[in-house]
């Protein structure tokens, strides 16, 4: 796509999106290099590269299309092979007659559009689109494997059926590597993936093999295969996890790595033997991760300014509390990735390494040859860190070693299995951490949970007179409601009876009517008085009630906030927040 220096200056500058001074400085530099002024001004992070392109297209008078949360026909989307979209970055979205509307990063992309024509024999309409666009959709392809998901399992499970059902340990591997077990395994794996589970289970019952997937943190029935093909699929996967296929009587753990839609996945398994053969649960992690804000995970208004607070820190603890699946380690990742710069030596000391960081010595405990994170800790602090992540603090022995790295210079951060923020500091205690070490060192304590976000399509739903009495009840309403005017997110004359609410609306898209998942959190951060209290050995519902005091929204008050915001329900803030 051509366009002048002149015309991007012009539109740039009247819109305010670059300052005069910038362009200019991107103007000098792409004369000496001979790069366009644009990809200068994304380089340099001047504006977005998804702003820049819909720039072009109001210069260009090009149509600008956005597809996220857009449900495409698979008949229209399949006009265009995968591969070629995914290479190309094109993707037919809209067909009307002999007109084919297609989304592309690059409108000058003309071998791509001509191809379509060859192939559709149909008028190709280009339209400008982002790169979020582009993932969205190429993700609906993957969708599309349900449609015909059910004729390769049946295909491969009655070929494994004419092998016949009675296997010896000797006969496994050469199963596994067969291919009806490689492509309903393989088949499993993509369709998972295409659906954004968190985790596959393989349950095997008297008569069949049951396969449930947990998304957005609930698990969903997702098929029942024959259980002649259970020993198939189950070696298969012990391969693939470098496990040991005449191990029956034993639990085992593995770990291997994929490529699925051009994402590379990790799976981490465990197998466990149940009355009726051996169950198999594979969590799902993305390999890399990078790119979250913590507006993104979920923080907002003063919590938001504590984080940044504590963040800027170059010694003490922060932890962040919460049951499992409450998104932790997501929250520490994040915060890792705030502070993982050039000038700074990050390790962490996990269990397992969830995710893999550019930039980042990360360790994995083996309790098993006695590298515990207690051991590993006091050999990471060897190792001239500036922050440490500790992936979870169990015992006293970590606790104690984590408080003396916060106290000789390190920025710790690390988990701990509480239901809330200010329980976190009675459990150190209980641990034997004295008081006084811990007001030195703690400086913000995070509670978190998990709650389901709504999808764009959703119904409006305003409180009954009753509902509100209940709200009343729960949290305090005047609290949450203060702080949604404060934020902006209401207007400020609002009253509850004038907030619309949002309940979920089933669709193609989002069966359940949700789709996602958000952080709701508490944020204490340990203040003078705070650190009074620990001093006085104080409940933790005094510090709570004090923390409150100093401002702090509770999980369930940030639920509601969320819910008067129409992200989420209140019946679903209830539903974790009573976990």
């Amino acid at each position: 796509m051509y366009i002048s220096d002149a015309h991007l200056r012009s539109f740039l500058a009247d819109a305010g999106l670059v300052p005069q001074k910038k362009f200019d400085e991107a103007e000098t530099e792409a004369k000496e290099t001979g790069r366009p002024v644009g990809d200068i001004l994304t380089a340099k992070n001047e504006i977005g590269v998804d702003e820049l392109r819909r720039t072009y297209a109001y210069i260009l008078g090009i149509p600008f299309i956005s597809l996220v949360g857009m449900q495409i026909k698979f008949d229209t989307l399949s006009l265009i092979p995968e591969p070629v979209a995914r290479r190309n970055n094109i993707i037919a979205y809209s067909h009307k007659g002999e007109e084919l509307e297609v989304a592309m990063l690059d409108t000058d992309d003309l071998a791509a559009i001509d191809f379509i024509k060859k192939k559709t024999h149909l008028k190709v309409l280009p339209r400008l689109t982002d790169d979020a666009s582009i993932k969205a959709a190429l993700k609906q392809y993957q969708q599309g494997l349900k449609d015909n998901l059910g004729d390769v399992i049946k295909r491969e499970t009655d070929a494994l059926k004419a092998k016949g059902v009675e296997v010896k340990d000797e006969d496994l591997k050469q199963m596994a590597q067969d291919v009806p077990a490689v492509r309903i395994v393989d088949t499993l794996l993509r369709h998972a993936s295409a659906q954004n589970a968190s985790d596959i289970h393989i349950e095997p019952l008297e008569e069949s093999l049951l396969i449930r997937y947990r998304i957005d943190g609930l698990l969903h029935d997702a098929m029942e295969l024959p259980k002649h093909a259970a020993a198939a699929i189950t070696a298969r996967i012990k391969v693939l996890a470098n496990m040991r296929l005449d191990e029956h009587r034993l639990p085992q753990d593995g770990r291997f790595g994929t490529e699925s839609g051009g994402e590379k996945l990790s799976f981490r398994v465990s197998v466990l033997p149940t009355y009726y053969g051996e169950k198999i649960v594979m969590r799902i992690l993305r390999d890399a991760i990078s790119g979250f804000t913590l507006e993104s995970i979920g923080f907002h208004g003063v919590a938001l300014e504590r984080m940044h607070e504590a963040m800027r820190r170059t010694t003490g603890l922060i932890l962040t509390t919460g049951p499992t699946g409450a998104g932790k380690s997501t929250t520490l990742y994040t915060l890792l990735d705030i502070v993982n710069t050039p000038d700074v030596n990050i390790s962490t000391i996990e269990d397992p390494i969830e995710y893999q960081m550019k930039r980042v010595n990360q360790t994995q405990v083996r309790p098993d040859i006695g590298f515990t994170f207690a051991n590993g800790l006091r050999s990471l602090v060897r190792q001239d860190p500036d922050i440490i992540m500790v992936g979870e603090i169990r015992d006293k022995e970590t606790a104690s070693l984590a408080v003396n790295a916060a106290l000789t210079g390190h920025l710790v951060l690390s988990t701990l299995h509480t239901n809330s923020a200010a329980g976190a500091v009675a459990r150190l205690l209980d641990m034997g951490i004295e008081p006084f070490l811990l007001v030195s060192t703690l400086r913000v304590i995070i509670g978190q949970r998990l709650v389901r976000k709504l999808a764009p399509e959703k119904d409006k739903h305003e409180l009954s007179r009753d509902e509100q009495s209940e709200l009343e009840k729960l949290v305090d309403a005047g609290t949450v409601l203060r702080a949604l005017k404060e934020e902006k997110a209401v207007p400020k004359d609002a009253t509850w009876n004038k907030i619309p609410f949002c309940q979920p609306k089933e669709s193609t898209a989002a069966p359940s009517g949700y789709l996602g998942r958000i952080g709701i959190y508490e944020v204490l951060p340990v203040t003078n008085t705070i650190k009074e209290l620990v001093m006085k050995n104080a409940t933790g519902d005094e510090i709570e009630k004090q923390a409150k005091s100093e401002g702090m929204l509770t999980m369930s008050e940030d639920g509601i906030f969320r819910a008067a915001q129409g992200i989420t329900t209140i019946e679903e803030v209830l539903r974790v927040v009573a976990e």
